[in-house]
């Protein structure tokens, strides 16, 4: 009996933002298909998990990795099938991955000759942008899909209101990964029928992913929607000047919610983490607006909190 091979695979979200929305580098898989960047761990080669991280990231896309933390650890038994590698793997081969978060001030410009691109994480998770209101597509699409797959079950219908806002339950902005394996349970996603061969949903809710890279997408959106809250890894995607008008942009595009800006602006002020620089900078169609700064000298040792998020009131 053959022994079980193990590899580590090493896969990495990286953040950027693009006029307040999120957007991730992926790779093309099997045509269209998007992957997040994914290379083995080689031990007699690489000398830590993120040194070899950052070698597969810059030879995949031409992206130089500048903030980046660990993220999860994916081990599922067939979470490589379809293949997520980008090398040669046994039949014998299980894959864990070892998922990572990336942040970055800039979508730095990528070789042309590799086929990595930037993409608005929204495009995967269209469900997920409560920016300009509720998305008409949880209640046209996703809603009643969810009753019929819950028919008969309280315990279901009750996971589905609290992941979605249904029945009277609040949105909880965090919950990205719970709402995205709620799908897929619920077989409303293409990676369901596609693993498990069947017919691919008449309805396409969002754009699937290689793999469970959607997965490990919705993994890293959740862990930075409640790490800004508390660490103030917001301005790793902020440039070192920047308009408060435009750290609330990039703050409502990582939660997908609107925020109060006088209440923004007054938490900011209580928290001392920006200072103004007394530079002015023309925003478009208002007055100059004041260049404002990180103190990062004062946070990085200490126990910082995150900014602080007050949503603008929503109804369901």
């Amino acid at each position: 009996m053959s022994k079980t091979a193990l590899i580590i695979g090493l896969s990495v979200v990286i953040v950027a933002t693009d006029g307040g929305t999120p957007s991730v580098l992926v790779t093309s898989r099997q045509g269209d298909l998007r992957a997040l960047p994914f290379g083995a761990f080689d031990p007699e080669r690489h000398r830590t998990f993120e040194l070899a991280l950052r070698g597969w990231v810059r030879e995949q896309t031409g992206f130089d990795l500048g903030y980046v933390e660990q993220l999860y650890t994916f081990g599922d038994r067939d979470r490589e099938t379809p293949e997520a590698t980008l090398i040669d793997v046994p039949s014998n081969a299980r894959v864990v991955s070892v998922g990572y978060l990336g942040l970055t001030p800039d979508q730095q410009r990528l070789p042309e000759v590799l086929e990595a691109k930037w993409r608005g994480w929204y495009s995967h998770f269209p469900w997920e942008d409560h920016r300009g209101g509720r998305p008409a597509l949880i209640d046209a699409e996703i809603a009643p899909r969810l009753r019929t797959w819950a028919a008969g079950s309280d315990t279901r219908q009750a996971r589905a209101n609290l992941a979605f806002g249904l029945g009277g339950q609040d949105w909880i902005d965090d919950r990205v990964l719970e709402r995205y394996e709620l799908l897929y349970e619920a077989g409303l996603v293409t990676e369901c029928a596609r693993d498990a061969g069947l017919p691919i949903p008449d309805v396409k809710l969002g754009e699937p992913m290689a793999s469970d890279h959607r997965r490990i997408l919705a993994t890293a959106m959740g862990r930075l929607r409640g790490k800004i809250r508390y660490r103030p890894v917001v301005f790793e995607l902020m440039p070192e000047r920047f308009t408060l008008s435009a750290l609330q942009t990039v703050s409502e595009g990582i939660l997908g919610l609107p925020l109060h800006k006088q209440n923004f602006r007054r938490a900011l002020d209580r928290m001392g983490m920006v200072e103004g620089t007394g530079e002015m900078m023309s925003e478009t169609g208002g007055r100059p607006a004041e260049l404002f700064r990180f103190k990062r000298e004062k946070f990085r040792r200490s126990a910082a909190l995150g900014i602080a998020t007050p949503a603008v009131r929503q109804g369901n």
